[in-house]
């Protein structure tokens, strides 16, 4: 078994203990978490009052700016007080703490040696019920009735402007580096799947500082053009929605991945008061 660095990010203080029982880095996100057991976002140079709009990345903004230097050459993973890995999902016990914990992935197998990245399974866009779609973008429904008979037609930019503001990606794109900017657009066109949640585990600290290299200074481009006072539905974090896709593209382009499954529960449910 190979060594893994797991960072588990949330918003509660509560969750510290857990977190540390599972045997996870515990890292607070915003200005509630003051316990400095924890690792915080809004220390040094931080983006952290951005939280609202880009979600976890105000963290991923913190270790490339603050501690790429101090991380160890060895696997690094991300997760969430909800959201976990596990290698097996169909035998994760969801009632017992210490059952739940054993069941997390807290180191890599060895048969992962030849992977250079980890990426969630993937979540299927086009086998969302039409009338989520209809909920939140009606017109543009309207406007292309293919869209009611065909399920290819409903690829990741079909989906990203009809929930996050039709139009917004091909704002987004168009302020890509331009090495990446024509992968990137036949990445959104040609699939129908992405890798959700903006959790990734990445072998080594060369990959993230590549990666990090590439995505931030896209998103902060993408400020100039967005703002944030964006209005509607799936809007405000514009920035977090961006980066779950081009998380999914990146790491796919660039590194020989593996696929693991990411389980739901809240940390909060074994301690309740």
């Amino acid at each position: 078994m190979q060594n893994l660095n797991m960072y588990c990010l949330t918003i509660n203080e509560n969750h510290l203990d857990p977190i540390k029982k599972i045997g996870y880095l515990p890292v607070g996100l915003g200005s509630n978490i003051k316990s400095k057991e924890f690792i915080r976002d809004n220390t040094s140079l931080n983006i952290s009052k951005k939280n609202p709009h880009y979600g976890e990345y105000t963290f991923h903004y913190w270790i490339w700016k603050n501690n790429m230097k101090n991380l160890e050459n060895r696997w690094i993973g991300f997760c969430q007080y909800r959201k976990f890995w596990a290698i097996n999902s169909k035998e994760v016990n969801l009632i017992d703490f210490d059952k739940f914990s054993n069941s997390l992935l807290k180191k890599i197998p060895d048969n992962y040696e030849n992977y250079e990245s980890i990426l969630g399974e993937p979540l299927f866009v086009n086998q969302f019920k039409l009338s989520k779609f209809l909920k939140h973008n009606f017109k543009t429904m309207i406007k292309n009735p293919i869209l009611f008979l065909d399920k290819k037609k409903r690829n990741l930019r079909f989906h990203f402007d009809m929930m996050h503001g039709s139009g917004n990606l091909s704002k987004a794109i168009n302020l890509l580096d331009n090495s990446e900017k024509k992968d990137f657009s036949n990445f959104m066109e040609d699939s129908v799947s992405f890798n959700p949640h903006n959790m990734f585990i990445c072998k080594s600290k060369e990959h993230l500082q590549l990666y990090y290299d590439s995505i931030f200074p896209w998103l902060e481009r993408c400020e100039k053009e967005f703002g944030f006072e964006l209005k509607g539905f799936g809007l405000k974090r514009i920035y977090g929605f961006l980066a779950e896709r081009y998380m999914s593209y990146w790491f796919k382009k660039y590194t020989k991945f593996k696929l693991m499954p990411i389980i739901f529960k809240d940390v909060s449910d074994f301690y309740k008061n």
